[in-house]
C-alpha cells in the first residue's frame, strides 16, 4: 500500500511511530468529456475575467475572501510553515470512549495504520490493550493541511484512523425541513412494522452488496468498445404495487418478505446411547 503520511501516535508516555494507509478506495467510473463534433477531451484552462488573459500556475495566489470580494491573500511560506508545524507534532491520544458513543454521522474516511522501523512492539500493545478493554481513541492530526478530530480503534489485526467531523461542521438536525416532531402512529401499523423489521433482520454479510450501476456502465462500455449491439432500459425487476393504505402496504411487505425466506429444516429428534456394561441401551428424547 502507497504510504501517504508518516508521524507518531502517543498515548501517555508511548510513542508509537506508524506509517498510514487508505483504507477504502474510490471506484467510480470517471468519464471524460470530448467535443460532440471531432471526440477530442475538453481543456479547462485558468482566465482572469478581469485582465482577459490566461493565467499561469504561478501567477496564482491562494486567499479568503471574508466579505463579497474582500479577501486576505496568504503566501505559500506563510500556509507551509503553519502546516508544517501542525505536522511536525506527534498525534495525541487524548481520551478514550465507546466506540457506541459516537454517533455514525461524524465518521468520515478510514486509514490502515502500520508500525515504523522499530515500533512493531508499542503497535501490538496499543492494539492489544484497545481490543481487551473495548475503547477506542479520541485524537487530532494534520492530513493534507487540515487538522482532523479522529478515532484510533482495532480492525480486524490492523489499527485503523477513523477521521470525524468537528460537531460545529455537523449540521443541526433542526435545521431539516419537514421533519415531523410528534406523529401520531396506530399501534396496529408500529407493531406490523417491528414485525417486518424482525422479519429481515440478517446477520452483516457486507460481500453480497454489489454496485449494480457500476457493472451495468462497465458492461456498456465493454459492449460499445466491442463495437456489440447494446439493449438498456429492460428493467426485470419486480415493482412495488402502489399501495396507498400504510397498513396495507406494511401487510404486503410482511407477506412478501415471509415467501422470500428460506424455509428452515426442522432439527429432527435426537437419540441418544446409553452403555450399561457391554450392552448399549437405545434412549430417545
Amino acid at each position: 500500500m502507497h504510504t501517504m503520511w508518516k508521524g507518531t501516535i502517543s498515548f501517555g508516555l508511548v510513542n508509537i511511530p506508524v506509517k498510514m494507509h487508505a483504507a477504502t478506495e474510490n471506484k467510480d467510473i470517471k468519464l471524460r468529456q470530448l467535443h460532440k463534433k471531432c471526440k477530442t477531451p475538453i481543456k479547462y484552462e485558468k482566465t482572469c475575467p478581469n485582465c482577459d488573459e490566461d493565467v499561469k500556475s504561478e501567477d496564482i495566489v491562494k486567499a479568503y475572501e471574508y466579505a463579497k470580494n474582500k479577501f486576505v491573500v496568504l503566501d505559500d511560506e506563510e500556509l507551509e510553515a503553519l502546516k508544517k508545524e501542525q505536522e511536525d507534532k506527534a498525534v495525541e491520544i487524548v481520551d478514550f470512549v465507546q466506540l457506541e458513543e459516537i454517533d455514525p454521522v461524524y465518521f468520515e474516511k478510514s486509514y490502515y495504520l502500520s508500525p515504523s522501523e522499530g515500533g512493531s512492539k508499542a503497535y501490538a500493545l496499543l492494539r492489544e490493550a484497545l481490543t481487551d478493554t473495548g475503547k477506542i481513541g479520541i485524537a487530532k492530526m494534520m492530513i493534507r493541511s487540515k487538522e482532523q478530530l479522529a478515532v484510533i480503534r482495532v480492525y480486524k489485526t490492523a489499527i485503523v484512523v477513523e477521521t470525524i467531523h468537528y460537531p460545529d461542521e455537523v449540521r443541526e438536525v433542526g435545521d431539516v425541513p419537514n421533519v415531523p416532531s410528534q406523529e401520531s402512529v396506530g399501534k396496529k401499523e408500529l407493531d406490523t412494522a417491528k414485525l417486518l423489521i424482525e422479519q429481515l433482520t440478517t446477520e452483516f454479510e457486507p460481500k453480497k452488496y454489489k454496485d449494480n450501476y457500476r457493472t451495468a456502465l462497465m458492461e456498456l462500455i465493454e459492449a460499445k468498445k466491442n463495437n456489440e449491439e447494446v439493449e438498456i432500459g429492460k428493467d426485470t425487476k419486480e415493482k412495488p404495487d402502489n399501495v396507498v393504505n400504510l397498513m396495507d402496504a406494511l401487510q404486503e411487505s410482511l407477506d412478501r418478505a415471509k415467501s422470500d425466506k428460506p424455509k428452515t429444516m426442522k432439527p429432527k429428534k435426537k437419540t441418544t446411547t446409553a452403555k450399561t456394561g457391554t450392552k448399549t441401551k437405545k434412549a430417545t428424547s
